[in-house]
């Protein structure tokens, strides 16, 4: 194995039994992928998991377990990526499935696009529940964005990959210090700063993970996925993107989303200099001390940024048909920031 090809999983598993033996399985009966070494980083289980894990690395020599005494994922992740050999790191998570040429197909990938730092899949979701409208929305949107250009111009809108899907440069994450620990979601936080620094987002378009779902998943239980989180992990980020260039910021969206948006950029240091609605009972008010325009005024006044920050269901696209219709171009333009 060259060294531009040695790879590494590192998994981190808290109380995963149910799942733990099937996700690691899939990894194990990976085709066409150079040799590699799975680091499962047992943080804390009391469910068993730990001795399961020994008992496999006992059977498996390209098993390794660490332990990380049960300091939660980003720390773990860190911990278990130090014991890492390989200077290419790929994600798994302990109740999800890998297709079988999952490595095989994004290593290739990684291969051919030098200034990649994160790739990562398409994903098919799984649970014994009924899966919610906005998830297929979101896993749909992520979908959508394959390219690099795709995922620097759409960054803030969401988290734009599947987690547990992704494979990254470790030279990557070694420069910005590896993922931080806070009140936020840890892997945005890693792709905003690693776009921040130049580095390349992209996605294969294949499904290559079962992603699970259930009512017990951290996105949804630990408060640090919630939705306010998500802002203010974003903020000082899309902050930057706005005042990289001088001149007037406008915000298309004078509702809730709008608003907590622009409250979040504020202590970053960014003016709003109007917001565009299409509310009649809105136009002609004010928001956060702006004035509220109807979207004929973008005919004949640009900003040197236009924002869109818009929660109803479908909205953004409608906006992207205005704004298109206009002329303006996505990240060149404007910016959608939800």
């Amino acid at each position: 194995m060259t060294a531009e090809r040695s790879l590494s999983v590192v998994m981190p598993v808290r109380d995963a039994l149910d799942t733990l033996p099937e996700a690691l399985d899939s990894v194990l009966s990976q085709r066409g992928a150079p040799a590699f070494e799975v680091v499962a980083v047992e943080d804390g289980s009391q469910d068993g998991s730990a001795q399961w894990l020994a008992r496999c690395a006992a059977r498996h020599r390209q098993v390794r377990v660490v332990e990380s005494g049960g300091v939660g994922i980003a720390r773990a992740l860190n911990h278990g990526i130090a014991a890492c050999g390989g200077d290419v790191i790929a994600r798994m998570d302990a109740d999800d499935v890998c297709m079988d040429t999952r490595l095989a197909t994004q290593l290739a990938h990684l291969e051919a696009q030098p200034r990649i730092a994160v790739l990562g899949a398409q994903v098919e979701l799984i649970s014994q529940d009924p899966i919610g409208d906005g998830m297929r929305s979101y896993v749909a949107w992520q979908h959508s964005l394959t390219t690099p250009n795709q995922h620097h111009a759409q960054l803030f809108v969401e988290s734009p990959v599947c987690h547990p899907s992704t494979i990254l440069r470790r030279s990557a994450w070694a420069s910005l210090g590896g993922y931080r620990d806070g009140p936020f979601p840890e892997d945005y936080d890693l792709w905003l700063r690693l776009d921040a620094a130049g580095y390349g987002i992209a996605k294969v378009p294949e499904r290559l993970l079962s992603w699970r779902q259930g009512p017990d998943r951290a996105t949804t239980t630990d408060p640090r996925y919630a939705a306010d989180r998500f802002v203010a992990c974003k903020a000082p980020f899309l902050a930057r993107r706005l005042q990289s260039r001088p001149g007037a910021i406008s915000v298309w969206g004078a509702g809730k989303t709008g608003k907590r948006l622009v409250r979040a950029l504020e202590p970053h240091g960014v003016r709003v200099e109007r917001f565009i609605d299409i509310d009649p009972r809105k136009i002609g008010r004010c928001a956060r001390g702006a004035p509220i325009e109807d979207p004929d005024s973008l005919r004949h006044r640009r900003s040197a940024w236009l924002l869109v920050a818009v929660g109803a269901r479908g909205a953004r696209e409608r906006v992207r048909q205005h704004l298109s219709a206009l002329g303006y171009q996505e990240g060149v333009d404007y910016l959608c920031g939800s």
